[in-house]
């Protein structure tokens, strides 16, 4: 039987191989100090460059933006220089790599903030919660999230500017394109969502005001680097971080239509299996019906991430709700994974006492099969 998961696609550019994506994955092994990629954040991903696309790890558009210990910047020199390394190392290796552009908004802490300032949001609402912060000592430790200040209009537009300049940036590093990370409780997810947006102004109440943030940055960064090269992830009724809105179906749906006006280089959907690193067992009964009504709208590539293994995957190709599968956890253990899924191979299960901070243990270390080569 063909396989649609190992057809060929093209993405803004690229030629992919095949369609089995690395997801992004947070692992807090930023170089200190400073945020900076190091040769082993380069070795890790080079590892996995027989990925039909690497979606890296979140990446802080500013101090501002951070969130959690020893996650990865783009917004400084010695940054941009580290992710060339890796995009080189990617490169060599015949793999290909976006960069996630993540703020984190009111998910933060004000030992991240510039001026030890509280972080932002579109409102002064409890974030139910926690972060992973240093303490005195320099240990990570989970610490409680503060009420964020509101965003002036001001504050928002610096926010879409250096969106844009990390994106700049993200290119100047060698990378093939940028996600614009619009999900997971971070700050676009919350002017996004009716829970953690009750402003007033041009950027709260209705849904367009609401997406109005979102549609700025894409805008600002097709513009700075070609729409071609940007895909934007979302999580429609996501939960993660306090995240709920009062009509998901209208608001998403609505958000995919806009986003027809760019030709992207994808729309990445994430289904609901997991909130943040835990298994969802409460999954929303509407998501079935929310992703055919986006899949209907979106009119380019469509991405699906959200516990998949092979023979799922398959099956939403074959169905047509995807055109590109990423994965995860499964890319951890498995630097190899296109190959093991092509050949039914059995995976390597990964070690979650390793997955953030630490050295190569649990990132590096785990073994491909014994004949591997990559797809390419």
């Amino acid at each position: 039987m063909d396989s649609r998961l190992f057809s060929p696609i093209s993405i803004g550019p690229l030629q992919l191989d095949h369609r089995v994506v690395m997801a992004p994955l947070t692992r807090s092994r930023a170089g200190q100090p400073g945020n900076v990629p190091t040769a082993l954040n380069a070795e890790y991903y080079r590892q996995r460059a027989s990925a039909a696309l690497i979606i890296s790890e979140a990446a802080q558009i500013s101090q501002q933006g951070q969130g959690y210990a020893w996650t990865p910047g783009i917004h400084t020199e010695a940054q941009i220089a580290g992710w060339s390394a890796v995009a080189d190392a990617v490169h060599a290796a015949g793999g290909r790599m976006f960069l996630q552009l993540w703020h984190v908004g009111r998910v933060s802490h004000p030992v991240f903030q510039p001026g030890g300032a509280l972080p932002v949001a579109p409102s002064a609402l409890p974030v139910p919660g926690k972060t992973f912060i240093l303490d005195e000592h320099g240990r990570g430790v989970w610490g409680e999230i503060p009420v964020p200040q509101p965003l002036s209009v001001e504050g928002i537009a610096a926010i879409v500017a250096d969106y844009r300049q990390a994106a700049r940036n993200a290119i100047e590093a060698g990378m093939d394109g940028v996600e614009i990370h619009a999900g997971n409780g971070y700050l676009l997810d919350q002017f996004i969502n009716s829970a953690s947006n009750q402003r007033t102004d041009r950027y709260g109440g209705s849904i367009e005001n609401r997406a109005r943030l979102l549609l700025e940055v894409v805008d600002a960064v097709a513009a700075e680097i070609g729409a071609a090269r940007v895909g934007v992830r979302l999580t429609p009724m996501g939960r993660f971080m306090g995240m709920d809105d009062e009509t998901p179906e209208a608001t998403f749906v609505h958000i995919a239509r806009r986003l027809n006006q760019w030709p992207l280089a994808y729309l990445h959907l994430v289904e609901p299996a997991m909130v943040g690193t835990v298994k969802d067992e409460a999954t929303d009964p509407r998501w079935d019906r929310m992703i055919r009504m986006m899949r209907d709208t979106y009119q380019g590539v469509l991405m699906l991430a959200g516990g998949y293994d092979g023979p799922s995957a398959e099956k939403a190709l074959a169905e047509g709700r995807a055109d590109l599968i990423a994965f995860g956890r499964p890319f951890i253990a498995n630097p190899d994974l296109p190959l093991r899924l092509r050949t039914s191979a059995p995976l390597n299960q990964p070690d979650p006492a390793s997955f953030f901070g630490g050295d190569a243990a649990g990132y590096t270390d785990y073994a491909p099969l014994p004949d591997y080569a990559p797809l390419r």
